[in-house]
């Protein structure tokens, strides 16, 4: 620190000295720094005061930094901006007044707002009251989620509301061991992702396809809307037998499969766990094999979207002996208590 308080007494003299004495007394400075520089191996070690006063000199004089030698400029940059950072932050530090609320409080407000999408601050603060929290209501608007427009609800809401009354349909193609093709037609109900109904023919029609809506849902059990693409086959036959049956048809927009995701994943379910792996015969063996899968898929076969459960529910069994039964000759297996 005394090094440094004479440097800058030194400094204060220099306008009384001639010019050809700070000219000389400059070159022999830069020179033992060169030398100095030569025997020196590594970074220089500074101070704080050291950068206090380079960052100082730089905030009047910013040529400097093309003399430089010991650090490099964009070193003083760095130090010249994280002390602006320091001082706005010692600046801007809490003064007092109502202290925040704590983080895990902070974090169930954004999760209420953003679960529950119609709810406002007044709704939010009765429910944390109840819940024993002391809290402002202005500090809950102030935390809530902020949106853009007005609060609507998610599709997983609205299709878990809507999914009992709506099903969906479509056809696919299995090749035969002759390089045949057969139709295999499907329904899936949305709610708990239950193969309806599946059936196989060789020439589909729309009388055909009537004729497994009737079959599909004899009674009271029909969907209110039914999902389906726009492939011909479905024709005024098909959507007279819906109205009949008072389903509302649905068709998705053109080339658009994705709007039939249901049936079109149930699909993919059946080609990976069960045609792949198969040469199909004829019409009677695919009938045959998609029946046994259908009945392996709602009552045994595991579902992710329901929460590892099968379309009819199956209960949890935690006492005897597990037994295993083979599906579609070992393919798959029933591992149950007995």
């Amino acid at each position: 620190m005394i090094g440094l308080l004479c440097f800058v007494l030194g400094i204060l003299a220099s306008p009384f000295k001639s010019k050809i004495r700070l000219a000389a007394e400059n070159a022999a400075l830069r020179h033992q720094l060169i030398v100095l520089r030569r025997k020196l191996r590594g970074r220089v070690q500074l101070a704080n005061s050291d950068r206090w006063f380079l960052v100082q000199l730089y905030r009047w004089l910013p040529s400097i930094l093309k003399v430089l030698t010991i650090i490099r400029p964009e070193t003083l940059v760095r130090w010249h901006r994280a002390g602006f950072r320091s001082y706005w932050r010692w600046k801007s530090r809490s003064l007092g007044g109502r202290p925040q609320i704590e983080a895990d409080l902070r974090a169930l407000i954004r999760r209420m707002s953003i679960e529950n999408p119609l709810w406002g601050a007044p709704r939010i603060h009765g429910e944390l009251l109840k819940l024993g929290f002391e809290v402002a209501q202005s500090s809950v608007a102030k935390y809530m989620v902020k949106r853009r427009g007005s609060p609507s609800q998610e599709w997983r809401t609205f299709l878990c509301n809507h999914a009992p009354d709506i099903a969906a349909m479509d056809l696919f193609v299995v090749p035969t061991i002759g390089f045949s093709l057969l139709y295999a037609f499907v329904i899936v109900r949305l709610d708990r992702r239950d193969l309806a109904w599946i059936n196989v023919t060789t020439n589909p029609t729309s009388d055909w396809i009537a004729r497994q809506m009737t079959e599909a849902f004899p009674w009271d059990d029909a969907p209110k809307y039914l999902i389906r693409d726009r492939d011909r086959i479905y024709g005024a036959v098909v959507t007279r037998r819906l109205r009949a049956m008072g389903i509302r048809d649905k068709p998705t927009a053109p080339a658009s499969p994705w709007q039939n995701g249901f049936a079109e994943r149930l699909i993919g379910s059946i080609r990976r766990e069960c045609l792949d792996h198969i040469i199909v015969f004829g019409e009677a063996h695919l009938r045959r094999t998609l029946r046994s899968y259908a009945c392996y898929y709602n009552d045994i076969r595991t579902h992710r979207s329901l929460n590892k459960d099968a379309p009819v529910s199956r209960p949890v069994q935690r006492t005897g002996i597990i037994s295993s039964h083979a599906i579609l000759g070992g393919l798959h297996h029933h591992y149950a208590r007995v």
